[in-house]
């Protein structure tokens, strides 16, 4: 039979379980409302730069070629030209 100290304790450690689960929902909440936050400001930039003349699909392609490393870019780039080749799409 259970003793009021084990019952006490199992309900310790319910309530820990209860607080410590909210608290990762709460953060996980909080980190996407910031999220969303961040991707507004990014759509609202790339509305700026189209208002200023900027083609944003390639400004879009140029963001996402920074973010590679040097020579996964190159692979990529040499890849992409031998399809083109291939297909009669170059000259």
């Amino acid at each position: 039979m259970a003793t009021a100290a084990a019952v006490k304790d199992e309900a310790a450690a319910h309530r820990f379980a209860k607080d410590h689960l909210k608290a990762f929902v709460e953060r996980v909440e909080r980190l996407e409302e910031e999220k969303k936050a961040l991707s507004d400001d990014i759509r609202d930039v790339y509305a700026e730069a189209k208002a200023n003349g900027f083609d944003v699909k390639a400004l879009r392609s140029v963001v996402r070629l920074r973010k590679q490393d040097v020579d996964e870019r190159k692979e990529q780039e040499a890849i992409l030209e031998t399809y083109l080749q291939a297909l009669g799409m170059l000259n």
